[in-house]
């Protein structure tokens, strides 16, 4: 990818304010991915939308590409990376990728037809899985980016490719979700899986265990599965119908310790808590979903992904004084990448499409957002597609801070190690900075798409390039307030 420096502008969208002092806040630990999806009918948007915190360990890099349709032969082979072989379809959709190199199970993608996907490592108990030709893995969710025109499809598809081939990893929970629909696609290393429609009028959200309980395999506009789910596991002597009564998922296949993990309901307890019409009990038994009490929009959303400490969950979660005050935390020191996506279909997907994406922990950054119809991401949001060394990574994080619209993820995160132990009121004084640039990108937003949807029905190109224009602009407008914030330390 060529990186051209005069192909960036500053565009002055949004006002920068100064912070006097920088002060110091301990980093949260690492205790995992979070997703979030809002039903349609829960959204502001009249549409789904959907959230992920991806915490992965350093060193990391994140690259972000936009990958257009492309044609292929019928001979044409898809590789998986242990060695399978499926055949390709003659048409694979556009897509939006966000790529960590060398990670295999943290990449997220978004296809033109809005149908999302990314996961959450879920533990299961299962230590006999059958694999084929080297299992499935990594290629799972790209495969459903490239081929699925819904999440239903997504869904489907995700669970053919699981039965033909079995997972190779203990488990996972894939968000994959459309405008229409979001859906929790539950799979188990080896050859198993089960998948929950999110209520339409309901926000759910997961936390690294499997959340969906209680299923009606008969009710399949809510629940798709592998045909002996239940059969299976009464081989193997997880489930005894006669004693345990209606069959639970994630009680059977969830792996117990992941299951019980304070952080674990401890973090979704949080997220629901921001939501919520009366407050529900802390625990492991918390719903797969609940109503929310207003519906949720990218505002609400950026605050339940920013959510680090708060002392009266602590409280309410009656914790020892050994317990990490840390624990509930959803955005940790370890989140490499966090975005939501409005999965909007009222108008060219190509503008309803509209991807908010962090290049670090966001308690100190900014959401960005991005319309699907780009031609590319700045040349600043992609690198080597390599993960990188230590040594590497503490240089570029470690070095003096200087923004570069050419090395957003390296500017994001050097600007992350000089802020990240500040004192609680400075990071306050930070999230609220960040989230007045975003208010501001928000109040622009629908008359800019309203003037962009005109243009698009007689220019197309002329209405994405007002919108990469607008994207371009709260990028270097963010560059900029972290350039002043730290100068002014």
């Amino acid at each position: 990818m060529v990186v051209k420096k005069s192909s960036i502008r500053i565009l002055p969208v949004v006002a920068l304010f100064v912070l006097n002092y920088i002060f110091l806040l301990p980093a949260a630990p690492c205790k995992g991915c979070f997703s979030i999806v809002a039903g349609k009918d829960a959204s502001v948007d009249g549409y789904v939308i959907m959230a992920h915190n991806e915490i992965d360990t350093i060193p990391q890099i994140v690259n972000h590409y936009k990958i257009p349709r492309r044609k292929h032969s019928s001979v044409e082979k898809v590789k998986l990376l242990n060695g399978g072989h499926l055949n390709q379809v003659e048409q694979t959709w556009a897509y939006m990728w966000s790529e960590m190199p060398g990670m295999l199970f943290s990449d997220s993608y978004i296809n033109e037809w809005g149908v999302s996907i990314t996961s959450d490592n879920c533990p299961s108990r299962e230590d006999k899985p059958q694999i084929t030709e080297g299992g499935i893995g990594y290629m799972l969710r790209r495969l459903v980016a490239e081929r699925a025109k819904t999440a239903r499809e997504g869904v489907l598809l995700a669970g053919q490719l699981v039965e033909r081939f079995g997972y190779i990893d203990s488990g996972r929970t894939y968000i994959i979700c459309d405008p229409d629909e979001g859906w929790l696609f539950c799979v188990v290393n080896g050859k198993h899986w089960l998948a929950q429609r999110v209520r339409d009028d309901q926000v759910a959200m997961i936390a690294n265990t499997y959340t969906v309980h209680q299923v009606d395999l008969s009710d399949t506009d809510n629940f798709l599965a592998a045909k002996d789910i239940i059969k299976y596991a009464v081989s193997r002597g997880w489930y005894k119908p006669e004693k345990d009564g209606p069959f639970d998922f994630a009680g059977v296949y969830a792996n117990p310790k992941s299951a019980s993990s304070l952080s674990n309901f401890g973090r979704r307890w949080s997220g629901f808590s921001y939501v919520v019409a009366k407050p529900i009990p802390p625990g492991p038994n918390l719903p797969f979903s609940v109503a929310p009490k207003h519906k949720v929009g990218v505002a609400r959303i950026k605050q339940i992904l920013r959510h680090d400490y708060d002392a009266k969950i602590l409280q309410s979660l009656s914790l020892t004084k050994n317990t990490d005050k840390n624990v509930c935390a959803i955005c940790s020191g370890s989140t490499q990448t966090s975005f939501i996506v409005q999965l909007r279909r009222n108008m060219p997907l190509d503008i309803g499409i509209v991807y908010w994406t962090c290049l670090a922990p966001p308690r100190t950054s900014f959401y960005i957002p991005f319309h699907f119809g780009i031609s590319d991401f700045p040349a600043g949001f992609s690198s080597k597609s390599e993960r990188p060394s230590i040594i590497f990574y503490n240089e570029k994080v470690g070095s003096t801070f200087r923004a570069d619209p050419l090395q957003g993820f390296w500017t994001f995160s050097n600007f992350y190690n000089k802020v990240h132990d500040a004192s609680a009121k400075t990071i306050t004084r930070i999230k609220a900075r960040a989230e007045q640039i975003e208010n501001n990108a928000l109040s622009i937003q629908r008359p800019l798409e309203e003037s962009a949807c005109r243009l698009y029905r007689v220019n197309k190109a002329t209405a994405m390039r007002t919108l990469a224009n607008y994207s371009n602009g709260i990028y270097l407008s963010s560059m900029e307030a972290m350039d002043i914030l730290l100068s002014k330390k």
